[in-house]
């Protein structure tokens, strides 16, 4: 089944309750889902887009469109098989972030929009999202989690193959590079992980489960 969507900016027409707010942007029916933090930290509270009018999601940017994942950088990017979100998508009042309660109080909204795309490939931008993708996605310990070591690496999960990503203002240009090279790789390969169990139909019609 595929979502059907009208719209790239909030296409399932989600609203957290706050005054302002950067919804998901994309395809509803994207292969990969980029996760943030907060608009506080990526970006988006201008434009509404996130990962837009900040250093980290312009550089973030520039490298999906380098492997392949966005097809042009901008505001909004021009995106094809590819979402965009935010762990906590209302924009902080003053200097600082979301409460812990804050984000608890998100997190259903979160954990439904990520299971409305059901993309193939998930992408945590920072720690707090690589986290919290862990803990739901994988049998990884969200404990103690080490970007530097975990950035750009490959992790199979339940359902999801994962691929975290460090801080973009903290990239050092071998980060970035890191980063193109693994999402490059990725597509070459069958990164849907799906099967088809087709042959066990009575007319033998195409049917492709994960």
């Amino acid at each position: 089944m595929k979502n059907i969507a009208a719209s790239q900016s909030n296409p399932f027409g989600f609203d957290p309750g706050c005054e302002q707010f950067v919804p998901g942007y994309g395809d509803a029916n994207a292969h990969f889902h980029v996760v943030g933090d907060h608009p506080g930290v990526h970006g988006g509270a201008e434009s509404g887009v996130p990962f837009t009018g900040s250093e980290a999601g312009e550089r973030l940017q520039r490298a999906l469109v380098e492997a392949g994942l966005l097809d042009e950088a901008g505001s909004p990017p021009d995106v094809d098989k590819t979402y965009l979100s935010y762990l906590h998508m209302c924009v902080p009042d003053g200097d600082g972030g979301p409460t812990e309660r804050d984000y608890d109080d998100l997190e259903p909204l979160f954990d439904a929009e990520l299971r409305a795309i059901t993309a193939h490939v998930l992408l945590p931008v920072g720690e707090r999202a690589t986290r919290h993708v862990f803990s739901i996605a994988t049998v990884e310990s969200p404990d103690d989690v080490d970007m530097d070591a975990r950035h750009a690496t490959e992790i199979t999960g339940s359902g999801w193959l994962v691929v975290p990503i460090k801080e973009p203002a903290e990239w050092t240009d071998g980060d970035e590079d890191a980063l193109v090279s693994t999402l490059e790789a990725m597509l070459a390969t069958d990164y849907r992980r799906e099967a088809d169990l087709g042959r066990f139909l009575p007319h033998g019609e195409s049917y492709r489960v994960r």
